[in-house]
C-alpha cells in the first residue's frame, strides 16, 4: 500500500467491560431493527453501544436476507439523547483521558459515516428526545421520521462543545439561516417543526410505529433493485401512514414556538452575519420593538450570552466552511475540532457545572468574553491537535457511495427553498397555484409540501399582478 493510499479503520471488537444489553439487535422478516437500551440514561450513546452497532450495520450490509434497518429505542422518553459526555469530562484531566475521548469521537463519527453512506434502506424513528449523539444516528439518514413525541436539539455550545456527528454538513444545507439559529442558541424543535425545519423527512403518530415495522417487513424488492429504487419503495410506504400535519402555528403556547412566518424571517434577517457580535447587534436593534419578534430577541439575546463564547465563534466558522465540506471531509474535520475541545477547559467545566453538578450551577467560561476570543484562538480548532491521529473511516462497500457534497436522498424531505426558488423563476409568471402545483408534482404530492411553500412565497416573494416572483436575498459566507 503506497503512502498515498487512504487508512481505513479496522472493524471494532467488543472489550471487556463492555454493557452486555446496551443495544438489541431484532429481525422480522426482511426488517433489521437496531434498539438503543439505556433508558435509564434515556439512551446516551457510548463505545460500548458505537462497538456493537457498526459490525452488524456491516454484517447486514452483506446480507441478502437484511432490506430495511431501523433505529428505535428503549422506553418512551428517547430516541437517543446524546453521547454519554458525562463520562467523557470525567477522565478529561489527564493527557490520556483526554486521547479517550477523542478515541469516542472518532468511533462515533466512524459510525455516523457508515450511516451516511449506507447502501441499504435506513429508517430511524426519532420518537422522543433526540439530541447530540442520537442525531448523528438519525439525521444523515434517508428517512427520518419524526411524532408528536419528538425533541430534537443539538445542545453544544450549552456544555462547551460545539455541533459535531456532522452538524457543519447537515446544519449547513438547512434553509436559510435555521442551521444558524440551532447551532448557536441549542434551542428545541418540537414534533412537526422537525419535519418543517428539514430535519426529519416524515411525520407519523406514535400510535402507527409498530404498524409501520410490520408492514415494512412484507415488502418485496426486486433481486436486482438499486437502492434508489428500493428507497422509492419505503418512501410510498411511509406515506401510507401518513395523516394530515399538525401546522406549525399548532406549537404556539408550547415553551417553543415554530420558527415560521415572521420569526423565520428575523432569524434570517439576524443569522447571516459571519461574526456573533453582528449577530447580538441584529438581535439588539429587532429587541427595540414590540409584540412577539421583539420578546423572541430579548429571549436570544439572554440565551446567547450563556453559551460559551470559545463555543459560539468556533461554531459560527464550522457553519459557514461546511458549507463547502464533502460527508467525509465534514466528519475528519470534525474529529480534529473535537480532539481540541478536549484539550480546552469549557467541555470538562461546562458537562460538569450543567449536567454532573446537583444542582447544576452557572459554568466558568475560560476565555469569558467573546472579546477575548480571538481569531487565532478559533483557528485552532481547525487544525489537527499534536499526537492525535487523524481519522480513519470504514471501507465502503459497492453500491454505495464514500462521499458526496449534498445529500443523495435529499428528494424524500419535504423540499428545499432552493426548489421553490427554482420554480418560482420556471413559471411564477402564471401565478401561485401554478407554484404550488409545480413543485406538488416534483415532490410526488407529498404531505406538508403545500404548507411548506405557501409559508415560502409569503416569506421570499412578492406579487407583480397575478405573478409570483423572487426577492433578492442576502446570502451568509465565509
Amino acid at each position: 500500500m503506497s503512502s498515498t493510499a487512504p487508512r481505513y479503520l479496522e472493524m471494532p471488537k467488543e472489550q471487556p467491560g463492555d454493557e452486555a444489553d446496551d443495544v438489541l439487535f431484532n429481525s422480522l422478516y426482511g426488517v433489521r431493527t437496531v434498539e438503543l437500551n439505556r433508558p435509564k440514561k434515556l439512551n446516551s450513546l457510548n463505545a460500548s453501544m458505537a462497538r456493537k452497532i457498526m459490525p452488524r450495520l456491516r454484517e447486514w450490509e452483506k446480507s441478502q436476507m437484511a432490506n430495511v434497518i431501523i433505529l428505535t429505542g428503549a422506553g418512551e422518553k428517547a430516541l437517543c439523547a446524546g453521547g454519554d459526555v458525562a463520562e467523557l469530562a470525567k477522565q478529561n484531566g489527564s493527557k490520556e483521558g483526554q486521547q479517550k475521548s477523542t478515541d469516542f469521537f472518532a468511533l462515533e463519527y466512524a459510525l455516523d459515516h457508515l450511516i451516511a453512506t449506507y447502501s441499504k434502506p435506513y429508517i430511524s424513528i426519532m420518537d422522543g428526545i433526540t439530541m447530540g449523539g442520537g442525531v448523528g444516528l438519525s439525521v444523515h439518514a434517508p428517512f427520518r421520521i419524526a411524532t408528536e413525541k419528538t425533541t430534537f436539539a443539538m445542545p453544544e455550545t450549552t456544555i462547551g462543545f460545539f455541533p459535531d456527528v456532522g452538524g457543519s454538513f447537515f446544519l449547513s444545507r438547512l434553509d436559510g439561516e435555521v442551521g444558524t439559529y440551532l447551532a448557536l442558541t441549542s434551542e428545541r424543535l418540537m414534533g412537526v417543526q422537525a419535519m418543517y425545519a428539514g430535519i426529519a423527512t416524515h411525520y407519523l403518530d406514535s400510535s402507527v410505529l409498530q404498524p409501520l415495522t410490520t408492514r415494512l417487513s412484507e415488502l418485496n424488492f426486486r433481486d436486482h433493485a438499486n437502492i434508489r429504487e428500493r428507497n422509492d419503495l419505503i418512501n410510498s410506504t411511509i406515506a401510507e401512514f401518513t395523516t394530515e400535519l399538525p401546522s406549525p402555528a399548532s406549537y404556539e403556547k408550547a415553551k417553543n414556538g415554530d420558527i415560521s412566518g415572521d420569526l423565520r424571517e428575523a432569524i434570517d434577517r439576524c443569522f447571516h452575519f459571519n461574526t456573533i457580535d453582528e449577530i447580538l447587534e441584529a438581535l439588539r436593534a429587532e429587541s427595540q420593538g414590540e409584540g412577539r419578534i421583539a420578546e423572541w430577541a430579548q429571549a436570544t439575546v439572554k440565551t446567547i450570552a450563556k453559551r460559551s463564547p470559545t463555543s459560539l465563534k468556533v461554531t459560527l466558522k464550522q457553519l459557514r466552511l461546511g458549507k463547502r465540506w464533502t460527508i467525509s471531509e465534514a466528519f475528519t474535520r470534525e474529529h480534529q475540532m473535537a480532539a481540541r475541545f478536549m484539550e480546552h477547559p469549557d467541555f470538562t467545566e461546562g458537562v460538569s457545572a450543567l449536567l454532573i453538578n446537583k444542582p447544576p450551577t452557572k459554568p466558568n467560561w475560560k476565555p469569558a468574553t467573546l472579546d477575548e476570543v480571538s481569531n487565532e484562538d478559533v483557528d485552532s480548532f481547525f487544525a489537527l491537535p499534536e499526537g492525535i491521529r487523524p481519522l480513519e473511516l470504514l471501507e465502503s462497500l459497492p453500491g454505495s457511495r464514500r462521499d458526496y457534497s449534498d445529500y443523495p436522498h435529499a428528494a424524500y424531505a419535504l423540499p428545499r427553498e432552493s426548489l421553490i426558488e427554482a420554480v418560482v423563476r420556471n413559471v411564477g409568471q402564471k401565478g401561485e397555484k401554478a407554484v404550488i402545483k409545480e413543485v406538488l408534482s416534483q415532490c410526488g404530492d407529498k404531505v406538508g409540501v403545500r404548507e411548506k411553500v405557501q409559508d415560502v412565497l409569503k416569506r421570499k416573494t412578492e406579487r407583480q399582478g397575478d405573478a409570483v416572483v423572487w426577492k433578492r436575498q442576502q446570502r451568509a459566507s465565509l
